[in-house]
């Protein structure tokens, strides 16, 4: 009995960390982004992953069919496709809600920023002269339904 309350206590002190005391740079698993090799908001969103601290393996192959085999509707549909934690990240995401899907470990497909929004990490800075759309990051539920997990510069 004691260990038992001292496991649930143990639990509950964990489950109350901060975020970042999880998938902290030197835990994240590599991700592995597919893309063309054209493509340079793709080129600069695996440099902002880097920049925080993310390991990337990038395969310039395109996207569509492991987007496909990896089961993410089109509806989702971005211009790069990446596969961390056994999740599906599609699109310009944040590195903020990647580092909180791996935490959180929710039952989903992945996260998805639909399009490509000007404003978000890879489709940002100065030759968007500082242009900001509001976005949204999508996670993707098994059933291929989504909801939002985090909206970006709306007022």
């Amino acid at each position: 009995m004691q260990r038992r309350t001292l496991l649930l206590g143990a639990a509950s002190l964990v489950g109350a960390m901060p975020l970042g005391v999880w998938a902290t740079s030197a835990e994240l698993p590599v991700m592995q982004v597919w893309k063309d090799p054209n493509c340079g908001c793709c080129k600069d969103w695996i440099a902002y992953l880097q920049r925080d601290g993310f390991r990337v393996q990038t395969f310039e192959t395109g996207n569509t069919a492991v987007r496909q085999r990896l089961g993410l509707p089109m509806k989702y549909a971005s211009c790069h496709t990446a596969l961390i934690g056994g999740y599906v990240v599609e699109g310009h995401v944040n590195t903020r809600e990647i580092r909180r899907l791996l935490a959180e470990k929710p039952k989903a497909i992945g996260l998805s920023v639909p399009g490509m929004p000007v404003g978000s990490p890879g489709m940002d800075g100065p030759v968007y002269n500082g242009r900001r759309d509001p976005y949204d990051v999508v996670l993707v539920l098994p059933d291929g339904s989504g909801r939002v997990y985090q909206s970006y510069f709306r007022t």
